[in-house]
């Protein structure tokens, strides 16, 4: 194979004075217009977030979490954003023991842990942002007052999750509105997130300290979650230089623990120099980055906590030998920032918070697991493993060559490594990138699925010769559609000698990347 599918590949956008790309194109335009109203990157991924709290409400939102790696420009400084939050006070393993739970549910109340996306905005915003919240967000208190246009992925979403929405009292009457998804092409409001919204970008630490809290809280605990409340407002964001590693001669920077980021800076270190040997998107291409896709997994799973600095010990190199959603901004002045939220599997626990359109995450069902003799064993105010991360390629003067990231829950770290090598070992532009065939290793570390048999999910556009090689060195092929892979990546790449952005967003979403 020579490059992406020619009837897919959409083209790059340019730009030089600013640019954004996300998975909705209500926030592209969100964040496009803060960047040519005068704001700064940091504005930009604000706006996106607000906006995508809303229009992908399957996605994201105020009961999520959120990550984040950025530069500062003025400040030549990096910083990561772990916006993840923490187990209920009362949450030991004896408490889902005795209730009979072998592992934790994975929707429900129980499935729950202390949200942490509305932290991490307010923790970004105070960093650098040069507009209110209360600006930033307006288009989005009006998208969830008046409504939007709901698409295609949006209905398949509600209609494909519809029982978890079904079975909580308040979400299936707003996103199953008369027993049914709401079809492609019907206007969804959404007046009480817009209240919420509001409220939030007056006071992000309401929503730990003040009434938002106490409903949500009081939600909770009446459905028999073992929350004290005290957990959310002790709440803060883990915020920290980023972790940074080299492959291929420039420099990765990435989110720490307990975002999952080291395991691709542990992949790539364990593939530098290697990999552009190898014709792009070979056999043994393919079955490199696998096997070390593996024995990160094996690692993570075997070594790793959310609160242990296990992690350091797999970043050293060794010889040669739908659920989430994402977003980028750069700006004039050089600022960059990725951005990645969730609420972890779609719809989250699909418990929503009467009166407030809070949907609220299930990422302690997803990330706990119930082992007293394991680092990741659910615990009280400890942050359940994670799947969240982001990214920013730098060069040897220490600023951005390209910053970007993927949804995808365990497929986010094999994706990013992925599209780093298709960037720097073979020189793919950034929508060839986001566009190239995908392959995934199987079971990764989610605790719902450990233990299963291993696959390698692979797109169809790889090749029926390369998934035959495949088979023979001894993967256990799953062959998907030419674009059921997973993911929905958004690359900006800064080209220094023609003083030029380029974007590229992901077919497989529906967004698109704008420059200004």
């Amino acid at each position: 194979m020579n490059g992406p599918h020619p009837q897919r590949h959409r083209g790059i956008v340019l730009s030089a004075r600013g640019m954004v790309s996300s998975a909705h194109p209500l926030a592209s335009l969100a964040g496009a217009r803060t960047l040519a109203a005068g704001g700064n990157a940091y504005d930009a991924a604000l706006a996106m977030a607000g906006m995508t709290a809303v229009v992908l409400p399957g996605m994201c939102g105020l009961g999520g979490d959120a990550f984040a790696v950025v530069h500062d420009a003025r400040k030549a400084e990096w910083t990561a954003y772990m916006g993840s939050g923490v187990g209920p006070d009362g949450g030991d393993v004896a408490f889902y023991r005795e209730r009979g739970y072998h592992a934790l549910p994975i929707d429900g109340p129980l499935s729950v842990a202390v949200p942490g996306a509305v932290d991490c905005w307010m923790r970004l915003h105070q960093a650098g942002a040069t507009r209110s919240l209360d600006e930033l967000w307006a288009p989005a208190v009006a998208a969830a007052r008046d409504g939007f246009v709901v698409g295609e992925r949006l209905h398949g979403e509600a209609a494909d999750d519809g029982d978890k929405l079904r079975r909580d009292a308040v979400s299936h009457t707003v996103y199953l509105p008369g027993g049914a998804p709401p079809p492609a092409g019907s206007v969804l409001r959404q007046p009480d997130l817009a209240r919420s919204l509001h409220t939030v970008a007056k006071d992000p630490r309401s929503f730990y300290e003040g009434e938002l809290a106490q409903r949500c809280v009081a939600t909770l605990t009446a459905q028999g979650a073992p929350f004290s409340g005290e957990e959310w407002a002790a709440h803060q964001t883990l915020v920290d230089t980023p972790i940074e590693s080299g492959y291929g001669g420039v420099s990765l920077r990435t989110t720490l623990p307990p975002s999952p980021g080291y395991m691709v800076a542990q992949q790539l270190l364990r593939l530098d120099g290697r990999l552009r040997a190898q014709p792009w998107l070979s056999a043994g291409a393919v079955n490199m980055m696998a096997s070390a896709a593996r024995e990160a997994f094996a690692d993570r799973h075997r070594l790793v906590g959310s609160d242990n600095g296990a992690h350091r010990t797999l970043l050293q190199p060794l010889p040669a030998g739908g659920d989430t959603t994402c977003f980028v901004a750069v700006d004039s002045d050089g600022n960059a920032v990725s951005f990645i939220q969730s609420v972890a599997f779609v719809w989250g626990s699909g418990v929503m918070v009467p009166g407030t359109g809070v949907l609220l995450n299930n990422r302690a069902g997803r990330g706990f697991y119930l082992d007293d003799a394991h680092p990741n064993r659910v615990r009280p105010r400890a942050r359940p493993m994670h799947t969240l991360n982001a990214w920013i390629l730098a060069g040897g003067d220490g600023k951005p060559l390209a910053v970007g990231a993927t949804p995808g829950g365990d497929g986010q770290v094999q994706w990013n490594v992925q599209m780093i090598s298709h960037l720097v070992d073979h020189g793919l532009d950034v929508q060839q990138t986001v566009e190239a065939p995908r392959f995934t290793v199987w079971p990764g570390s989610d605790a719902d699925v450990i233990g299963s048999p291993p696959e390698l999910r692979c797109e169809a556009r790889l090749g029926e010769a390369t998934l035959d090689a495949l088979r023979a060195q001894g993967h256990d092929v799953r062959r998907l559609g030419d674009w059921d892979g997973g993911g929905g990546a958004q690359i900006i790449a800064l080209d220094r000698e023609q003083g030029t952005l380029r974007g590229g967003s992901d077919p497989r979403v529906d967004g698109c990347a704008l420059g200004i």
